[in-house]
């Protein structure tokens, strides 16, 4: 039971503290829409998974001890966010009529958006790796392990399903599309922010 309770605490500390995960999900269902925001949660869920995954068939291990095999995934990460970001900063202003639809995301773009925003962010890795060797005793069954994993990619996807829902709801929202543009460029900035600091962030 006390290791159930240091994995909930340590996953809802994890949850919300801000990153690119939440940037992420409350620019698309601020400027885009609640379905958009709801499917990059999802897919930040899907991301954790992958951190579970490789973690539990010993494989974060072995990306702890390799510092080159860190480093590279640290990058593709860093270099994603930027990329993200300096989409957003493009982003140009946009006259529409009154009663316009925001701009279209597909579903399977959002469920990418929000996947590869997690599954490339070490910092996941960081919490995956260092829960399971830190909380995790050895001799826990490989069931319970899963059922923690399940747990933590669940508490992401719900967390910031309602950070979607908070973002893409009510009169302010209607306000504030009407800035559109610099929303989308103060999200990119925080993007290329948080890609910056990664890339330049020494190895744990």
């Amino acid at each position: 039971m006390n290791e159930w309770i240091a994995v909930i605490t340590l996953t809802l500390l994890a949850c919300v503290s801000p990153g690119p995960d939440f940037a992420m999900v409350s620019r698309n269902g601020l400027l885009l829409s609640r379905r958009a925001g709801v499917l990059t949660a999802v897919g930040i869920g899907m991301g954790v998974l992958v951190h579970v995954s490789y973690t539990l068939v010993g494989m974060g291990l072995v990306l702890q001890q390799t510092p080159g095999l860190f480093n590279a995934l640290k990058l593709a990460g860093a270099a994603y966010l930027v990329y993200l970001g300096v989409h957003m900063l493009r982003a140009k202003p946009m006259i529409d009529p009154p009663g316009t639809p925001p701009p279209a995301l597909s579903d399977g773009a959002a469920l990418r958006t929000g996947f590869l925003t997690n599954a490339l962010n070490p910092k996941t890795s960081i919490f995956i790796v260092s829960l399971f060797m830190g909380v995790v005793r050895p001799d826990t069954p490989l069931t319970v392990q899963m059922a923690y994993g399940l747990f933590i990619a669940g508490a992401h996807a719900v967390w910031f399903s309602l950070v979607a829902l908070c973002f893409s709801t009510g009169k302010v929202r209607e306000k504030l599309m009407v800035a559109r543009h610099w929303i989308d460029r103060a999200f990119g900035g925080l993007l290329v922010s948080f890609g910056l600091l990664l890339a330049i962030a020494q190895h744990y």
